[in-house]
C-alpha cells in the first residue's frame, strides 16, 4: 500500500499545509506590526523625556552652543538618500535582477554607515569637553533619545547585511522577499522619527 498521499485540489491533507503556512506569515507580519508600534511608543516616550529635560542644563552647556547643524542635515541627508536607494534595491528586486539588488543595498549599507559615524564622532566630541550624559539631565536625555535611534540605524545595519548575504547565496526565495519589505518598513520608520529628532532636537535648539 502506498503510503504517499497525492495533492488533490480539495484534500484536506494537501490544503493544510498551505493553510498552516500562511498562517505563520501572518501572525510573523503581525508580530513585525506590533514591534513597529512598541518601537513608536519607546521613542515618544524618549520625545517627551528629552522635551521635560531640555531646559535641565545644570549650569552646563545648552543645545545651541553643543550642536552643529550643518552636522546634523547631513546626517539627514545620508539617512534619506539611503531610503531612496533601498527604494531602488526594492524595484530591482521584483525584476529579479540580483547584481541591481546587491548594488543598492551596498549603497544603501554605506549610508547608514555613514550616518552612524557621524553620530558616533559627534557624541566623542561632546564627551571629549565635558558634554557626556552625566553632565546634566538635558544631556542624558539627548543621548538618550539620539543613541537609541542610532542604535536601531545600527541594528538595521547588520539586518541589511545579512539580507545581503541570503540573496547572494538563496536569491528571491517568497521569505527573503518578505524580509526585503519587513526592512523597507523598519527603515523607514527611523527616517520618520530621525525627522522628528532634527527638528525637535537640532532645530529647536536654535529657536
Amino acid at each position: 500500500m502506498n503510503a504517499n498521499v497525492t495533492a488533490v485540489p480539495g484534500h484536506p491533507h494537501s490544503e493544510a499545509p498551505h493553510s498552516e503556512l500562511g498562517e505563520v506569515h501572518e501572525q510573523r507580519a503581525l508580530g513585525f506590526w506590533l514591534y513597529l508600534m512598541g518601537d513608536a511608543i519607546i521613542f515618544a516616550l524618549l520625545f517627551m523625556t528629552y522635551g521635560i529635560m531640555v531646559g535641565n542644563t545644570a549650569g552646563g552647556p545648552t543645545g545651541k552652543t553643543l550642536f552643529s547643524l550643518n552636522n546634523a542635515a547631513l546626517e539627514t541627508a545620508l539617512l534619506l538618500v539611503s531610503s531612496t536607494t533601498f527604494g531602488f534595491a526594492s524595484l530591482s528586486s521584483r525584476s529579479g535582477n540580483r547584481g541591481a539588488v546587491l548594488g543598492w543595498l551596498a549603497i544603501t549599507f554605506l549610508l547608514g554607515a555613514g550616518f552612524v559615524f557621524l553620530e558616533v564622532r559627534e557624541f566623542l566630541g561632546m564627551i571629549r569637553a565635558g558634554a557626556g550624559p552625566d553632565r546634566s539631565g538635558f544631556l542624558s536625555a539627548f543621548f538618550t533619545l539620539v543613541g537609541t535611534h542610532g542604535l536601531h540605524v545600527t541594528l538595521g545595519l547588520g539586518w541589511l547585511a545579512t539580507m545581503m548575504a541570503q540573496v547572494a547565496t538563496l536569491g528571491f526565495r517568497p521569505q527573503i522577499v518578505r524580509r526585503l519589505l519587513c526592512f523597507t518598513l523598519f527603515w523607514h520608520a527611523l527616517d520618520i522619527v530621525w525627522i522628528g529628532v532634527f527638528t525637535i532636537v537640532y532645530l529647536g535648539a536654535r529657536w
